[in-house]
């Protein structure tokens, strides 16, 4: 009995400690918009499944031309501004946010949408 629980001991310190589900945000953004509309699904297994809840969450918001912006295990974000979108994922929603900001392009936008999965 000893050994049985020492190899499943074993066995629980291999595994990951942290094992993410998958997340999307889907957004629907044209230019000069100041606060799009966005859906997020978020504990989905596989990114197919997140990204098509995403979009049907966005659509349920009454939002027409959704799009899928940013799939993640861990963390994702959405950053616009009139001009400009970046999206970025990550670890942490610091890192996401982060990402998101860096990629969108321009200093005047912000944070629109982010969520972790974990």
């Amino acid at each position: 009995m000893k050994k049985l629980l020492g190899l499943v001991l074993c066995m629980a310190l291999a595994a990951p400690f942290s094992v993410f589900a998958v997340g999307a945000i889907a957004v629907d953004d044209e230019v000069g918009d100041t606060e799009p509309g966005y859906g997020i699904a978020t504990g989905y297994d596989t990114k197919e499944e997140a990204k098509k809840a995403a979009l049907k969450n966005c659509r349920n918001e009454g939002n027409e031309n959704c799009k899928v912006s940013v799939w993640f295990e861990g963390c994702g974000a959405y950053a616009s501004s009139k001009k400009y979108s970046g999206a970025g994922w990550g670890k942490s929603k610091r890192i996401a946010e982060a990402k998101a900001l860096e990629t969108c392009g321009s200093p005047n936008c912000k944070i629109q949408a982010s969520e972790c999965d974990e």
